[in-house]
């Protein structure tokens, strides 16, 4: 099958390769390098039986109307929207493909949160899912001011750092909304730093989503509180511990992190090509995801700024 991979940046090399490791053909299209319209007439003539949209967020809408008007599967990067609106139009564009197309859910795919996903999460009244890391760490010869993220439309870590919302979905469905506070920065207005969302499930657990562009290293958690039994899962250490009446079990759960990558690239390939996917029951096929999306691009609207921190951040 041949792929056609809009977005040069690190997320579309990583797709690009993976994709190339797992026996397609593939042609990589650097955003700045094309328009779409050039991306319209490729996928129309092209022969490609798939695509991959690893552009920033505020561009997904044009380019999965033109894949789905070829009748080209893609493999779309989260967040899908920021806004409601944007996100109907995407659905309803996307109808004719979104049974064979994907959204970049990869968490989905890691062992743990599976294992997590498979308990009986019904007794939990709290729950905490924490997100953070100091941007500026991220990755060599990179700077923030000049990504995707500095970007008041779409940008901000709430949408770069979503796995955790679409995790709390996934796990507790239904989720509905109560709040949203933020922190800004002087030098990026209304991109926010950090965020915290406050949701509830239709049985009355509350807990958060926190996520933030601060913290000196990598936190990654997960905390679920329940009448029979806590979990806490630590991602970024690698340790998930199950705390019942009886006393603590510690597991361990390797995960590659390109393994993640990999796994959702091979679901998508099969989805692209009709052939059956993995059997894991929350593969982010794009006609299942829906609920997440709209929580995302909901939390993204009602962001309150209620202060601004002064690290800098070049």
């Amino acid at each position: 099958m041949q792929v056609l991979v809009i977005g040069a940046g690190s997320i579309g090399r990583r797709h690009a390769q993976n994709l190339r490791d797992l026996g397609a053909g593939v042609v990589l299209l650097p955003w700045r390098e094309t328009s779409v319209e050039d991306v319209a007439a490729r996928l129309a003539t092209g022969g490609f039986g798939a695509a991959v949209i690893a552009t920033a967020t505020d561009i997904r809408l044009p380019l999965i109307v033109v894949s789905a008007q070829a009748n080209v599967p893609f493999y779309c990067e989260k967040p899908l929207a920021y806004r409601l609106s944007d996100l109907d139009a995407i659905a309803a564009a996307a109808a004719p493909v979104a049974a064979r197309s994907m959204v970049g859910f990869m968490m989905r795919y890691h062992v743990a949160f599976r294992v997590l996903a498979a308990s009986d999460l019904s007794d939990v009244f709290r729950f905490a899912f924490t997100i953070g890391h100091d941007v500026t760490q991220w990755r060599a010869n990179w700077r923030f001011s000049e990504s995707y993220a500095a970007r008041a439309e779409g940008g901000g870590v709430l949408l770069d750092l979503c796995h955790e919302i679409d995790m709390a979905a996934c796990l507790f469905p239904g989720l509905a909304l109560r709040a949203v506070e933020s922190l800004g920065h002087p030098g990026y207005p209304r991109v926010d730093m950090a965020s915290l969302l406050t949701l509830a499930t239709p049985t009355g657990a509350v807990g958060t989503v926190a996520m933030d562009y601060l913290c000196p290293r990598l936190v990654r958690h997960t905390r679920l509180d329940g009448i029979n039994a806590s979990h806490d899962y630590d991602y970024a250490a690698a340790r998930y511990e199950t705390i019942l009446m009886s006393g603590p079990k510690v597991a361990l759960h390797p995960q590659d992190r390109n393994g993640m990558f990999m796994e959702a690239m091979r679901d998508f390939l099969a989805l692209a090509g009709g052939r059956a996917p993995s059997d894991n029951p929350h593969l982010p096929r794009f006609d299942r995801v829906q609920d997440s999306c709209r929580l995302i691009a909901s939390a993204w609207e009602a962001r309150h700024f209620g202060g601004a921190i002064r690290k800098d951040i070049p």
